[in-house]
């Protein structure tokens, strides 16, 4: 994906080497994007509030920190920018939702200040869809985030924002959040890569909850490298030796070990003829790598569980916004309080039965996926549609399962639809690292958006 700006081309992880011979320095990075953000967000809707002060002086610091030999990680004087229900100490935190539209986070989220502690330069704050209950990013509140690759149609959601902001250029990579599919559906749908990690390997700390039980903090990113990279210091150092590009020679040193499983959802999941193709093709991909694959078809209702997960989000999400429902009613949307609402009058009886049948369904899946190194499927049955055009029900049918599961789930490019929208592909592993080596292995990546070359 280039842009036609080294910059930019450099992505996340390649700003290291250009800060290491000082062809450019953190600041001229920073004044970059800014400057970017500046002509272009408006188009577009990604950010809805730029921390340009702040953004300079920690950029600042991060170019002496280079200058004087001793930047603090591989990441140090990286530009990159925050979901709205992830909180930046000082910045708005208001989760896409009118009512808290003046909070000021009063301290970081721990993945923030795991980032700010590697030297990270915080751009600002992305567009989300309201709560997060969602996946079109059509925000009444603080506007449409447009998909980069055409206008007038959807980012995806819930971190539309994050999607769109890290395939238009306009930061070098970006955290998002994933209930049941929320980092992975918008970089489909905007042709960039996006991991949602093992649950628990990033700290929810300080992350406005949809749903406790199902909620997981992901990355965005134009390469595999830099997903691994953003999600090293994401977590703390927990997820190991991601910052190198070891990691992705790992599902190459397992060959013959274990098949993947391919997912057979006909009949289960309706998908866009193009989707399929594109699907098929990663899979003749994946043979040509030497990989064994094996049809697998599950006994899980795609449809049914998805809705278990919103039954579960929505109760959970009363629960987080509660006061503010009483206090602010107006400031939610009619459609997120009936949601909401409809959450908090399900009786004890039937919330208790959906934590115990998705429970069930998850143990027994797994079981079913255990000889196997990975999964793959489609990310979405479909590309990025209007956002005149309802939203399909079945969005998050692939994606909630590996939120449903606890496992990671890498989101990857493979080519454009006839009409010109990024389709995409999602590996899903028993550890991140072979979800990740699988993505960079069978990505067939996209061209940067036209509209934002240069």
């Amino acid at each position: 994906m280039s842009f036609a700006n080294p910059i930019v081309d450099a992505g996340l992880t390649g700003l290291t080497e250009l800060y290491r011979s000082r062809a450019i320095t953190p600041l001229e990075a920073t004044e970059a994007y800014l400057a970017r953000i500046e002509r272009l967000n408006p188009q577009l809707g990604a950010y809805v509030t730029v921390d340009a002060a702040g953004a300079r002086a920690a950029a600042e610091a991060s170019a002496a920190r280079w200058a004087a030999g001793s930047p603090l990680s591989p990441l140090d004087g990286a530009p990159v920018a925050v979901k709205a229900n992830i909180a930046v100490a000082g910045l708005p935190w208001h989760a896409g939702i009118a009512a808290y539209r003046d909070r000021l986070a009063p301290e970081d989220a721990a993945v923030v200040g795991n980032l700010k502690a590697a030297g990270a330069v915080i751009l600002g704050i992305l567009n989300m869809h309201e709560a997060a209950l969602g996946a079109t990013t059509d925000n009444a509140a603080f506007g449409r985030c447009h998909n980069p690759h055409r206008h007038g149609f959807t980012a995806g959601g819930s971190s539309g924002g994050s999607g769109a902001a890290v395939a238009a250029g306009l930061c070098a990579a970006a955290l998002g959040t994933d209930t049941m599919g929320s980092v992975r559906i918008p970089s489909g749908y905007c042709g960039v890569y996006a991991h949602k990690p093992t649950q628990g390997l990033i700290d929810t700390d300080q992350v406005v909850a949809l749903s406790w039980t199902l909620d997981h903090v992901g990355v965005h990113a134009r390469s595999i490298e830099d997903c691994a990279a953003l999600l090293d210091q994401a977590s703390g150092g927990l997820s190991g030796d991601m910052g190198d590009e070891a990691f992705v020679a790992a599902p190459r040193s397992a060959l013959g070990q274990a098949p993947l499983a391919v997912l057979d959802f006909a009949g289960q999941v309706e998908v866009e003829p193009a989707v399929q193709a594109a699907f098929d093709a990663t899979m003749g991909r994946a043979r040509a790598a030497g990989l064994t694959l094996e049809t697998v078809r599950l006994d899980y209702d795609f449809g049914a569980m998805r809705r278990l997960g919103l039954l579960m989000s929505e109760a959970e999400g009363f629960v987080e916004h509660q006061a503010m429902l009483a206090a602010d009613p107006e400031g939610f949307t009619p459609g997120l309080r009936k949601l909401l609402t409809w959450g908090a009058e399900q009786p004890a009886w039937k919330l208790a039965k959906a934590y115990r049948e998705l429970g069930e369904v998850a143990a027994r899946i797994s079981e079913v996926l255990s000889p196997y190194e990975a999964v793959l499927m489609p990310t979405a049955p479909q590309a990025a549609f209007a956002f005149e055009t309802p939203a399909p029900a079945n969005q998050a049918d692939f994606t909630a399962l590996a939120d449903f599961l606890g496992l990671p789930a890498t989101a990857f490019p493979v080519g454009m639809s006839p009409g010109g929208l990024p389709l995409s592909v999602q590996v899903m592993a028993w550890d991140d690292d072979v979800a990740l080596g699988l993505a960079a292995l069978l990505a067939d990546p996209v061209a940067a958006p036209p509209a934002f070359r240069g």
